[in-house]
């Protein structure tokens, strides 16, 4: 690992006047869950690690009737516990309840799983100069790419966005808050996120000097659920999950968003998904007619055409899990 100078502020504006204008030179450290495996493996080799967890203001919950702000330091066990957040946001507090193990949850933050770098094994081997380091492809396109995207059309890199938190957070219509030297400004989730094509990108669309600083949900009582896939239960990233959320009235559904992760470089909207259920009771048809809608489009790689299915199944799921189905699935 390479020697580098540490800093903890005890504001957002110091944080932000220690960061440069580029990326690689200073890094920030919240959980460190991420950056430290990113240092032991010389994909980032910073000469500055600005900490983060000397600032109050990011470590903080408020949940209210006009909307709920978390601030962009809150561990993860945080959110999976709160009652107020259980309450109104199981497709958020599930998810952060299903990352890692307990020593992830009691480390990871909020804002470190959303700025968290790709876990592509080509871009964490140190001796494979793949194109988000600014080697000349992306080496899964033609390699072993059994975990990479299947939405693939239009992008040079097939990494999958690694965030849990992500889609359930994008389903909910949250915002972003951000401080920079500008001043702050406020972005939406959907927004936040791109699909990096080199070294002076990232996965998100934060400039080098700026600070997630909270995110924001808006005070909407809607359904909303989380359904992930995965090999196993502890410490593994999904292979598909389905983020979904929509009012239910009268038995009709309205104003959905169902949301896929870990099935290309950023977190996809399916939009035709939501149409499918558009008005329309949710049942064990529906739901299954939704998740075929969602999987429309996907150009899966060389080993990973199963994820199709995986998508129609978590898209299901987690329907019927809003909804208050019973997860016969459990069972």
């Amino acid at each position: 690992m390479k020697n580098f100078t540490y800093f903890q502020p005890n504001s957002v504006k110091q944080a932000v006047g220690l960061l440069d204008a580029k990326w690689g030179t200073t890094e920030l450290l919240a959980g460190g869950t991420d950056l430290l495996d990113l240092q032991k493996e010389y994909v980032a080799q910073p000469d500055k690690v600005v900490s983060l967890t000397g600032i109050k203001e990011l470590a903080t919950i408020e949940a209210g009737n006009t909307g709920t702000k978390i601030g962009a330091g809150v561990k993860l066990t945080a959110i999976a516990d709160h009652p107020a957040l259980k309450k109104l946001y199981p497709a958020l507090t599930d998810a952060a309840g299903d990352v890692g193990g307990p020593q992830i949850q009691n480390m990871g933050t909020l804002g470190g799983n959303l700025c968290q770098r790709n876990r592509c094994w080509y871009f964490r081997d140190e001796h494979v100069n793949c194109l988000l380091k600014g080697g000349p492809k992306c080496f899964a396109l033609d390699g072993e790419n059994q975990y990479h995207a299947v939405f693939t059309t239009g992008h040079k890199c097939v990494i999958v966005h690694p965030s849990t938190l992500a889609p359930g957070l994008i389903a909910l219509g949250a915002t972003v808050d951000i401080a920079g030297p500008k001043g702050n400004r406020t972005v939406e989730l959907t927004k936040f996120f791109q699909a990096p094509t080199g070294p002076t990108q990232r996965e998100h669309t934060l400039a080098p000097n700026e600070v997630l600083v909270s995110v924001s949900i808006p005070a909407k009582a809607v359904k909303n659920a989380s359904y992930e896939v995965r090999h196993k239960q502890a410490y593994d990233w999904p292979l598909v999950q389905a983020a979904v959320a929509f009012n239910y009235e009268g038995g009709k559904v309205s104003n959905a968003r169902i949301v896929l992760g870990h099935v290309a470089p950023t977190p996809v909207l399916a939009e035709a998904a939501a149409k499918a259920i558009e008005g329309k009771a949710i049942d064990e048809a529906t739901a299954a007619a939704a998740g075929k809608a969602a999987a429309e489009g996907a150009k899966p790689l060389s080993q990973n055409a199963y994820k199709v299915k995986l998508i129609e199944v978590a898209v299901k799921r987690a329907l019927l899990a809003a909804a208050g189905g019973k997860k016969y699935w459990e069972m």
